[in-house]
């Protein structure tokens, strides 16, 4: 069973008197989020659509951060100008302009945290997931969390021992989960609040509680209602599930660690608030090249540059087609891409039962595409191929597809393969290898000045071929150019390099005979005759 319909039959089974299942994932709006966030949003939308399938109701929420203090900046954006707005809530901090400064006052709707939420709000509904989308402040400003702030700060004493029993960390006796917007300089992230009684709580801004902001130390007396306070994450994660109530929601693995956030935020739900806590989901970490990605730092894509850099189906299927416990390995870069398509298509094989082996991994190409109750029957050329084809000068890529499928193209296989030719030149112009990039030398190639004798009859009999063989397929091409390397002393890579140096100017290229096969055949004879 695909892990898609395992986990959904889970969840199926654990609510079965439920009327409305919630799931819900959030994200911090600190920047340009990473491509690795989806893996969450793309675990969640997929069982929202799993159970819907099984006839149950479900709203899936997601909740961009914007109430988190701003404790780090982005590589990408001016250090200076934005260092007065450290420790205010991302909601109360400027947009950045295109110089990477802050721009205009910061308002409900234009503010840093919209900026970076929006871009990643477009690429959700993009992939096609159907999440109610939220943002914090409006839950606090609504009122939403007055009551589960009043009931999680009644017993800070209680809270503190959780802190410590579960994660070994040590809060002082006058400590209070709930931090306070300062009333002076608009900073969250510097205040402390020293006393809370049910209605009010008394605070000091600290110019030294952080190293990343200073506070304008003033003491004040505020109620911390209505987005006036702000709780610690891990008591948030608890009111948040308690608040809606929230039924599903799965985590990364570095939540999930013994004495993590999640086992905290369990504890403080259950002893505290008196909540049931959440289907779990822990998954692993969306890798970039080995490294886990990190949007303040910069590294790794952001989800909007990879969205754009392949369908909408094949960036669902990276997503999904691996178990959530265990991690996905992406780098833009290289033959990763082709790669991917190509597993792609091989579960929509699957899927159309064009294979019989594994059947479940046709539930992959189920679980990827934007309407699972219409999904066309299509050809699938292959990517590589066609960042081939789009190469080769004057060549007809609807004609030479045809020739692989047999038959002519349905509009749904030139629809697919007007994508692919598309999605295939950004690739080239922007992550491919040196290795997958060609171009065809008008002229014989300074290179090519120093085959050997050998490597020279090796194209001279090729040559033949294509003289004595004008019909021959690129397969039967293929097959004969082997023939006439195992009949000469030239190793595989001499024989091979000859062909790309003669017609590229370098030692390595496409399939030789699907490449000679795409060419003109009177170019490529005239080319081998005259290197002698």
């Amino acid at each position: 069973m695909f892990w898609i319909d395992d986990v959904a039959q889970q969840i199926n089974k654990a609510f079965p008197d439920k009327e409305e299942i919630i799931i819900r994932d959030e994200k911090t709006a600190s920047g340009r989020v990473h491509v690795g966030s989806l893996r969450g949003v793309a675990i969640h939308g997929v069982l929202a659509e799993a159970l819907i399938q099984l006839g149950r109701k479900v709203t899936f929420y997601y909740e961009i951060n914007d109430c988190d203090p701003m404790d780090g900046l982005p590589v990408y954006l001016d250090q200076n100008a934005y260092r007065p707005y450290m420790g205010k809530p991302l909601n109360a901090v400027p947009a950045p302009n295109e110089l990477g400064k802050p721009s205009s006052t910061p308002t409900a709707t234009n503010n840093f945290a919209r900026y970076f939420g929006n871009e990643f709000v477009e690429v959700i509904a993009k992939l096609g997931f159907n999440a109610q989308i939220v943002w914090s402040s409006d839950f606090y400003h609504e009122g939403r969390y007055n009551g589960w702030i009043e009931k999680a700060c009644a017993h800070p004493d209680k809270v503190r021992e959780i802190y410590q029993k579960i994660s070994g960390s040590e809060k002082s006796e006058e400590w209070n989960p709930l931090q306070i917007v300062c009333e002076k300089c608009g900073k969250v992230g510097t205040t402390t609040v020293t006393e809370f009684n049910g209605k009010e709580a008394i605070y000091n801004c600290e110019p030294n509680k952080v190293t990343w902001a200073q506070g304008c130390g003033y003491q004040g007396k505020v109620s911390p209602f209505n987005g006036r306070g702000k709780l610690p994450w891990k008591m948030e994660w608890a009111v948040k599930w308690a608040a809606l109530p929230v039924d599903v929601e799965g985590s990364g693995k570095d939540h999930n660690a013994s004495g993590g956030s999640h086992e905290v935020s369990e504890a403080i739900c259950k002893e505290i608030l008196g909540a049931k806590v959440p289907f779990n989901i822990p998954y692993e970490f969306f890798l970039f090249g080995g490294a886990k990605m990190s949007a303040s730092k910069g590294l790794g894509a952001t989800a909007k540059e990879v969205s754009e850099m392949m369908p909408p189906e094949l960036l669902r299927f990276l997503m999904i087609r691996t178990r959530p416990n265990q991690p996905i390995d992406f780098n833009i870069e290289g033959d990763t891409i082709p790669r991917l398509y190509d597993n792609h298509d091989e579960c929509a094989a699957i899927y159309f039962g064009q294979k019989t082996d594994t059947p479940d991994l046709g539930r992959a190409f189920y679980f990827a595409q934007m309407d699972p109750q219409n999904i066309p029957a299509r050809y699938f050329s292959r990517f590589s191929r066609v960042a081939f084809m789009v190469q080769i000068p004057h060549l007809s890529i609807t004609k030479e597809v045809e020739k692989l499928k047999g038959i002519t193209l349905t509009p749904e296989d030139k629809k697919e393969l007007e994508d692919r030719v598309a999605y295939a030149r950004r690739w080239l112009d922007e992550f491919a290898s040196d290795q997958a990039k060609f171009q065809i030398q008008t002229e014989i190639p300074v290179s090519a000045a120093s085959l050997d004798s050998e490597q020279k009859k090796f194209l001279q009999a090729i040559a033949t071929l294509l003289q004595e063989n004008p019909s021959l397929s690129g397969e039967e091409l293929h097959s004969k150019i082997h023939e006439l390397k195992k009949a000469s002393p030239l190793e595989a890579r001499e024989a091979f390099g000859a062909i790309y140096q003669a017609l590229l100017g370098k030692d390595s290229g496409p399939q030789a005979g699907w490449f000679l096969e795409a060419l003109d055949r009177t170019f490529v004879i005239e080319r081998f005759k005259a290197i002698n």
